[in-house]
């Protein structure tokens, strides 16, 4: 286990490529510990900086908490040095959220994220808030993150005020996962109070966007396969080259494309296997692409250059 020295420097920003790995499955279905190593290692090879765990990618929701908590344990232990973990800790239960919490603060994580409710959801931000504060509580030396996902949580609410309500209430707040296309919210988000809080940009489609508005951090499932698509995205546009910095966001919106087509989140998975790490099935109610929905898929994927077209990372 790392030891965790958080509570001194809680409010260290996060910045470059942060991946949401998946959860590897065996056939049964059942967790697959001892893939867990490997996908550390490759994350760490492929320039990735930290893993956000237990997600949306993740399938955290379709997991019991006693996975969760063993899965935050032995990525603590598979990370070591190699990469920062930031553990999702979110449940429609506030007592599991909580229990999921101050585990991860006990194991040594790097910070912790939560989403809000989603069946029973918040409908103002005050609510929201009166949510992830006792949250954040339950692992008050490190950073918390607000995890917003609209899309998927039904929960769209400004998250400039979150910001502005919960800076008041939850004095670990360390920023907000962006998982949204509004670039003018993220844009209120990222310069309050002169950039006081780490915003890390979660649509990896729009990467660039988000970069020439002031990212310098993101969080995304595509970072698992196609990793150094993005620095050659985030290099480029370093250097001034606005042409080479959108040939390769093509790329990426080219290959998430075929992925959205084939089923999204079974089909990502499906691509690990393509890369040599079989991360396994999906959980219900996801359903994984049959032998010849894989075959289709990875003839499409290879049409717009996957895994072909993909830089090595230099050694």
């Amino acid at each position: 286990m790392k030891t965790n020295s958080n509570s001194s420097n809680k409010h260290n920003k996060l910045n470059g490529l942060i991946a949401a790995p998946f959860t590897p499955m065996l056939p049964d279905k059942s967790v697959n510990w001892e893939m867990i190593p490997k996908l550390a290692d490759w994350l760490a090879g492929n320039g990735v900086t930290a893993a956000f765990i237990c997600g949306t990618t993740g399938e955290g929701f379709s997991l019991s908490t006693e996975e969760r908590m063993r899965l935050a344990e032995c990525w603590l232990k598979s990370a070591a040095t190699k990469l920062k973990v930031v553990v999702h800790v979110a449940h429609n239960s506030l007592d599991e959220s909580r229990r999921l919490a101050a585990h991860a603060e006990q194991i040594g994580a790097d910070a912790i994220a939560s989403i809000g409710p989603t069946f029973f959801r918040p409908n103002s931000v005050e609510q929201l808030v009166d949510f992830c504060a006792p949250v954040a509580a339950a692992a008050p030396g490190l950073p918390f993150y607000y995890y917003h996902m609209p899309a998927m949580t039904g929960v769209n609410l400004p998250m400039i005020d979150f910001l502005r309500h919960g800076a008041k209430r939850i004095p670990n707040l360390a920023g907000i996962k962006f998982t949204d296309e509004n670039l003018m919210s993220y844009t209120q988000c990222l310069n309050f109070e002169d950039g006081r809080f780490n915003l890390l940009f979660g649509r990896d489609e729009i990467l660039l966007a988000a970069l020439a508005l002031g990212a310098t951090g993101a969080v995304g499932s595509t970072y698992n396969y196609i990793a150094p698509v993005y620095h050659q995205v985030m290099a480029a546009f370093a250097a001034g080259n606005m042409p080479e910095a959108r040939r390769w966001q093509s790329l990426s919106i080219q290959i998430i494309a075929v992925m959205a087509r084939h089923g999204g989140l079974p089909a990502g998975k499906a691509m690990m296997g393509m890369i040599g790490l079989d991360c396994g099935p999906v959980r219900p109610p996801l359903k994984n692409l049959s032998p010849e929905e894989l075959a289709v898929f990875r003839s499409d994927l290879e049409q717009v250059g996957f895994p072909a077209k993909i830089p090595a990372m230099p050694k």
